[in-house]
């Protein structure tokens, strides 16, 4: 009774606080703000707009956009449910202030920008608007017989804002697994840079630019652009005749993985492994397209995507928060063990059959727009069943890496990882990230996109525990810092634009520099007053210098590297220490973990 009162209260609390998730929204004193849908940027800075619009269609986007440009008003695309970590959606410095003297920052929220969705089925191809949502896209694409071969893991995300950050699926085949290189035509809505002493008409003060491939660095520039260059009003990506996959996950040890990690990239078009450091398992899924034809009707509903008792995210969050502040490692790898363990009964989501929804076993082979992605939380209408990371404080509340290495160094990196675990005196040092998932390693082809992966290469991405008090260190931290900083400064890996924790983007990585001079000149010519820019575009664009706040406890968030006791926790004992493999590394260490 003592532990179920606690829990029924907290999650009262979560259900008031949590829905509706928007990402935009004014308070009662009439002050407007932007944030995502955890509720706190990776910064943890407020983000305070002035003015919010919401388009429905392109003409009502180019009249935003000229008013802003008019007024010279810094703005920002804002998408539906405002998925990015880092703060993409945040116009200027997001203190509220002005740009030369302007009035205030200007939110353009694409949320009723979708409904746009026309396939030609003679072309192959589909055009959407910014803002329509993935699933929708995949879904009319398929009530025509086509399929579009690459997409992100979760269907919650907008076409635009997908594009705007990277996002990709797990392919090195034929154009790869990222959206962006499968767009044919993009239009954006962009400054004119007319002076506005010299019109009275809103709408002369924005334009409409089509781009395509023919357009050289300009369209590179622009299907991966942070919105930096205006907002995208309507994409038009490539199609191809309906098909199915064939899937297997196949859970086993994890020796030999660095081996293997790269031939199974090749031998498997959509494969990815999910990776289990501290349990030495990992999990292959075998995933590759077969016949429209091959019998199966099966559809993913990835279990972390799906709606989920509210009781249950409080009681998950309440038990890592007590897990956290006992230091128990071992409670967390027991924690994780059950977690793992029901997600292989569950099949990790997949269903054999649509209509039942059941997992029989493997394979299971279902179309493609019904395999490709998962979700379904962010719709739900019940304040009972939501999204585990919902905008609430009794919700679950994390930071995500994501950070692509090169092919050819993957190998020595997972051999690092296992040294690393195999040398923590704390041997359940890696069991907090199974609570998440584990590492999830997808393949990434090299695009030509600017702000594009460079390389051919896998992408790391892990899930952690986030306290609600900035000031607060994590259990077992230094690890996970060690592997950031190993994956970045030893192995050349560059971060998703989408993830990660600040000073991850203090280093551009390998074979990004000049991409990124040729993509701010770009950027520039569409945008030359920089009013879609914005303080943390500036800074992982390398236009202005990613400072590192060297204040107290500055390393705990990853607001910066640490070099001194003082930007971790000394008076809780954490200090800054070197890396136990990577040794050029500095993380902030629990003093009795050694050093």
């Amino acid at each position: 009774m003592r532990m179920l009162l606690p829990l029924v209260l907290a999650t009262l609390l979560l259900l008031a606080d949590a829905f509706p998730p928007d990402p935009v929204f004014c308070d009662a004193s009439g002050d407007c703000f932007i944030t995502n849908s955890y509720g706190t940027w990776n910064t943890r800075q407020v983000c305070k707009v002035s003015q919010i619009v919401y388009p429905s269609n392109e003409e009502e986007l180019l009249e935003a956009v000229s008013y802003g440009a008019k007024n010279k008003l810094k703005m920002k695309a804002v998408t539906k449910f405002s998925h990015s970590i880092p703060p993409l959606a945040c116009p200027g410095d997001g203190d509220g202030g002005g740009h030369s003297g302007a009035a205030g920052l200007l939110a353009i929220s694409t949320a009723d920008y979708s409904r746009g969705i026309a396939v030609d089925v003679n072309s192959k191809a589909v055009e959407v608007d910014g803002g329509a949502q993935l699933q929708a896209v995949l879904d009319e694409a398929a009530r025509h017989g086509l399929a579009l071969a690459a997409s992100p893991y979760w269907n919650g995300l907008s076409v635009a804002g997908i594009l705007s950050t990277g996002s990709h699926g797990s392919s090195w085949r034929g154009k790869g697994g990222a959206l962006h290189d499968h767009v044919l035509k993009l239009r954006m809505v962009v400054p004119s840079g007319k002076n506005s002493s010299s019109s009275s008409s809103h709408k002369e003060f924005a334009k409409i630019v089509t781009l395509t491939p023919g357009d050289g660095d300009l369209f590179y520039a622009a299907i991966v652009s942070l919105g930096t260059m205006g907002v995208i009003s309507k994409v038009t990506l490539e199609l191809e005749p309906m098909f199915k996959r064939s899937i297997t996950n196949m859970r086993t040890s994890d020796a030999g993985l660095e081996d293997k990690i790269v031939a199974f990239g090749n031998e498997h078009e959509f494969g990815d492994v999910t990776w289990y450091p501290s349990k030495r398992e990992a999990v292959y899924r075998i995933d590759d397209r077969v016949p429209a034809n091959t019998p199966g009707n099966g559809i993913n509903e990835f279990v972390g995507f799906q709606p989920t008792l509210a009781l249950a995210i409080v009681a998950q969050r309440a038990l890592e928060e007590t897990l956290e502040a006992k230091r128990s490692s071992n409670g967390k790898c027991i924690a994780s063990q059950a977690q793992v363990s029901l997600l292989e009964s569950l099949g990790y989501g997949l269903k054999n059959t649509h209509g039942l929804r059941l997992f029989t076993g493997y394979p299971v082979v279902g179309f493609q727009h019904k395999i490709q992605t998962a979700g379904g939380c962010q719709e739900s209408t019940s304040r009972l069943l939501i999204c585990g990371w919902d905008s609430a404080k009794h919700a679950l509340f994390y930071l995500e890496s994501g950070i692509t290495i090169p092919a050819q160094s993957i190998a020595a990196f997972i051999a690092d990882v296992k040294h690393l675990r195999d040398s923590h005196p704390d041997a359940g040092a890696l069991c907090g990230i199974d609570l998440y998932t584990g590492v999830l390693l997808r393949y990434v082809a090299a695009s030509r996109a600017l702000l594009g992966k460079p390389f051919d290469g896998v992408d790391l991405g892990f899930t952690y525990y986030r306290s609600r008090n900035g000031s607060m260190p994590r259990l077992n931290m230094d690890v996970w810092q060690e592997v950031e900083q190993m994956a970045i400064s030893k192995y050349g890996g560059v971060p998703h634009w989408g993830k990660n924790t600040p000073v991850t983007f203090s280093n551009p990585g390998t074979g990004r520099s000049l991409r990124l001079e040729r993509f701010v000149k770009e950027m520039r010519n569409m945008d030359p007053s920089g009013l879609f820019s914005t303080r943390w575009s500036d800074r992982i664009l390398g236009i202005k210098a990613m400072e590192e706040q060297k204040n107290p406890g500055c390393a705990l968030e990853g607001l910066c590297i640490c070099s001194r006791d003082e930007h971790c926790a000394p008076e809780k004992s954490y200090h800054c220490r070197p890396g136990r493999v990577f040794t050029a590394a500095r993380v902030c260490r629990y003093e009795n973990e050694g050093s």
